[in-house]
C-alpha cells in the first residue's frame, strides 16, 4: 500500500513538471510552427516591420546606455552603504516592475507630459517629451531599469570589502579601484542586468503606448506594431512576434554563456577572483 501512493506521488509530480512546462513553452513554440519559414521571412519583408525594428533597436540601446550609466552609481550606492532608508529605496526601485503598465505610463505622463511637473518647464524652451522618441526611450529606461538595478546590486554585495581595502591602500583612488576592481568583479552580474533589461526594454508595451503613442514610422516599436498587425493581418503579427521572441533568445542565451564563461574563468585562476590577481600582479 505504502509503495503505492509512493507511485501516485510520483506520477502527480511528473504530470505538474509536465504541465508547467508545456504551459511555459508551447504558446512560445507556436509562433515559431504556426506557419512555413518562408512565409514567416515574407511576411516580414514590410516597411512596418523594418521601421518598428529600426525603432526598437535603436531606442533600447539608448536606454540601455542611460541605465547603465545612471543605474550602476545607484547599484553601488545601495550595495556598498547601509543607511536606514536602505530597504525602502530597494523596495521603491522594484515598483515599475509591478506596476500595472497604464499606471506607468499615467506617472510618466503627468510628469513629462507638455502639461505635466517637469514637461511644462521643459515646454517653454521647446523640449517635447510626450508622443514623440524620447518618450519611448523614457518609458523603456522606467519599466526595464529596476531589472539591470537589482542585479547590478547583487553583484556588488558579492564582493569583498577587503579586496577594496588592500586596493585603497596601495594607493589607488576610489575611481581606479571601482573599474579595476569592483568592475571587474561584479562584470557577469552587470552583463546579466543589462541582458535582461535590454530584454525586457525590447517587449516593452503598455508604458510606451500611453506615453508615446502608437505613431507608425515615429514611435511604433516592434511590441506595438504586432498589435496592430493583429488587428490587420495576424500572419503578419506571428512574423513579428517570431522576430521579437528570437531575439530574446538571443539574449537570454548570451547571459547563460556570459555566467558559463565566467565560471570557467575563475576555475582557471584558481577560485580566485581575476581582478583581484591582476592587482596583486600590478602591486608585485
Amino acid at each position: 500500500m505504502k509503495r503505492f501512493w509512493g507511485q501516485v506521488a510520483r506520477l502527480i509530480f511528473v504530470l505538474a513538471i509536465a504541465i508547467m512546462l508545456g504551459f511555459l513553452f508551447v504558446p512560445l513554440l507556436s509562433v515559431f510552427v504556426s506557419m512555413p519559414v518562408s512565409v514567416l521571412f515574407q511576411k516580414l519583408n514590410t516597411q512596418i516591420s523594418y521601421q518598428a525594428l529600426y525603432l526598437s533597436l535603436c531606442t533600447t540601446l539608448i536606454a540601455l546606455g542611460i541605465i547603465i550609466l545612471l543605474g550602476t552609481p545607484v547599484a553601488y550606492w545601495l550595495a556598498k552603504k547601509q543607511f536606514s532608508g536602505n530597504r525602502l529605496i530597494r523596495v521603491l526601485i522594484q515598483m515599475p516592475i509591478v506596476s500595472p503598465p497604464a499606471v506607468a505610463g499615467v506617472g510618466l505622463l503627468l510628469v513629462f507630459g507638455s502639461m505635466g511637473w517637469l514637461g511644462s518647464s521643459f515646454s517653454l524652451i521647446g523640449i517635447s517629451f510626450s508622443f514623440n522618441v524620447q518618450a519611448v526611450v523614457l518609458a523603456q529606461v522606467f519599466i526595464s531599469a529596476p531589472f539591470y538595478i537589482s542585479s547590478a546590486m547583487q553583484a556588488f554585495e558579492t564582493i569583498d570589502d577587503k579586496f577594496l581595502a588592500v586596493s585603497r591602500t596601495l594607493g589607488v583612488s576610489r575611481f581606479k579601484t571601482f573599474w579595476r576592481i569592483t568592475v571587474p568583479l561584479a562584470s557577469t552580474g552587470l552583463l546579466t542586468g543589462a541582458a535582461l533589461s535590454w530584454g525586457r526594454a525590447l517587449g516593452e508595451f503598455g508604458a510606451t503606448m500611453m506615453f508615446a503613442g502608437n505613431l507608425p514610422g515615429k514611435t511604433q516599436t516592434l511590441p506595438l506594431a504586432i498589435y496592430t498587425a493583429m488587428q490587420s493581418d495576424s500572419k503578419v503579427a506571428i512574423a513579428m512576434s517570431a522576430l521579437l521572441l528570437f531575439i530574446s533568445f538571443v539574449l537570454l542565451l548570451l547571459v547563460v554563456l556570459l555566467g558559463r564563461l565566467s565560471s570557467y574563468e575563475t576555475k582557471i585562476e584558481g577560485g580566485k577572483p581575476n581582478a583581484n590577481v591582476s592587482l596583486s600582479k600590478k602591486s608585485a
